[in-house]
């Protein structure tokens, strides 16, 4: 039996795209409190099925598949520029494939405006009522409206016209800018990519006895199961063969289990649960929701496989420390010396190396040098830094990591950092080592 949250999302799932949906309407069809509402339509918009926009409420959009992430709905983009929408709402929730900036004339405009584009131009009437016609929404800049004959088009065609008050550059820049930061997102391996669902996971209810582990254990081999609440399926307990030892076969997994074990959520990075399984040596990690309910499990093994696939998957977009490490370049040589240049958006306000820069950096030269004696990701357990000098704009930087202990699962390094000779800083860190 669904409980009523599980409810509320099936019905969320089933109304037309392009519907709107509101807090008491659904608390009024489903008989459920506004409060019980209210958690089921966040997650369903974290879900990817509704977008929530401000001046129009929220919408019933087309839940999009994680490859198809850097593109954008127009509901998205009214929410990246701050904008109202004048027209055509009811084509919010469809996506846009490309977008024009309308600063050509308006027969040069039509040939590169298509079906699913969006045109970015200001008050030109004649180019909104053209990019309509040709199946592409409009943004006007500058903060004008559009004509009442263009709001008509708008509706009928269910194509949105949206109105924002930056300017042309500023509103492709914004919208770049979003882009960019999904594809970096897109890259990011969340618990959600990898996690073995409930239907295929094999679990016990905490009034299951330890016959029936034994059975469970005897049919699928695994020896950890998470314990759910018969009625609710929320999370209670992990039970382990170490946990049934000398115990009599009738005695309920209640009274065995380890009770508050760790979990993770769907959109947990997959970096993340490494750390907690390798940190807590626990091989087997329950997935729930916000109401605890279990939604699968993930195991150890499947966690670092991924891991390494990830370092195998081409780069989309670049993340600040992306940027660091392509100034960062390796001498290799007796002193294992990286070479790296301070850039002018590497600086704080005044003028040196950022604290969050430098920890970066030496956390990278670390990180290299471990990965030769040990071909194996780390996650930086602990770490204390003395700035020792200011580095200044267009300074030249050696770093020499060293290695002072390394074993199954710990490396020590102590990193210096020089300046023209100077000793400018030094860092001494702790690493986990994630192995399988």
């Amino acid at each position: 039996m669904a409980t009523k949250h599980e409810q509320i999302l099936q019905h969320i799932e089933s109304l037309p795209v392009g519907n709107k949906i509101s807090v008491r309407q659904v608390a009024k069809h489903m008989a459920v409190s506004e409060g019980t509402a209210y958690r089921a339509i966040k997650e369903a918009e974290n879900n990817g099925l509704v977008s929530t926009i401000e001046r129009v409420g929220t919408i019933r959009i087309e839940k999009k598949v994680r490859e198809n992430i850097e593109r954008l709905t127009y509901a998205e983009v009214v929410n990246i520029v701050d904008g109202h929408v004048v027209g055509g709402r009811s084509g919010l929730h469809k996506t846009l494939n490309k977008f024009v900036i309308g600063a050509m004339k308006l027969e040069a405009m039509m040939r590169y405006t298509e079906a699913g584009n969006l045109l970015i131009v200001g008050n030109r009437t004649k180019a909104h009522e053209y990019a309509l016609n040709a199946g592409a929404a409009v943004l006007i800049t500058g903060g004008f409206d559009a004509e009442e004959p263009v709001k008509k088009l708008a509706d009928h065609l269910e194509l949105p016209v949206i109105s924002t008050s930056y300017d042309t550059f500023t509103v492709a820049a914004m919208i770049n800018r979003a882009i960019y930061d999904q594809m970096i997102k897109k890259e990011i391996v969340l618990v959600n990519d990898i996690l073995i669902p409930l239907e295929k996971s094999y679990y016990l209810t905490s009034k299951s006895t330890i016959r029936q582990w034994e059975e469970l254990n005897k049919e699928t081999h695994h020896s950890r199961f998470p314990v759910v609440d018969g009625s609710t399926l929320k999370v209670t307990g992990m039970v382990t063969a170490k946990d049934i030892l000398g115990r009599s076969k009738d005695e309920l997994l209640e009274k065995v289990m380890t009770k508050y074990p760790l979990t993770v959520n769907a959109k947990t990075s997959v970096a993340s649960a490494a750390h907690i399984m390798i940190w807590e040596g626990i091989e087997l990690l329950p997935v729930v929701n916000e109401a605890h309910q279990l939604k699968g499990v993930i195991s150890r093994q499947d966690v670092l496989k991924a891991m390494q696939m990830i370092q195998r998957q081409p780069q989309m977009g670049e993340t600040i420390d992306d940027l660091i490490l392509q100034e960062l370049q390796v001498e290799k040589n007796e002193n294992n010396r990286h070479v790296f240049q301070v850039t002018p958006q590497m600086t704080n306000h005044l003028g040196a190396i950022s604290y969050g820069v430098f920890t970066t950096l030496v956390t990278e030269a670390a990180n290299q040098l471990l990965k030769e004696y040990k071909r194996s990701d780390l996650v930086v357990e602990n770490i204390t830094i003395y700035f020792i000098k200011p580095v200044q704009i267009d300074s030249v930087l050696e770093v020499l990591p060293k290695l002072l202990d390394v074993g199954r699962k710990f490396g020590k390094v102590d990193v210096e950092v020089f300046s023209e000779g100077n000793l400018v800083g030094k860092a001494m860190m702790m690493c986990q080592l994630l192995e399988k």
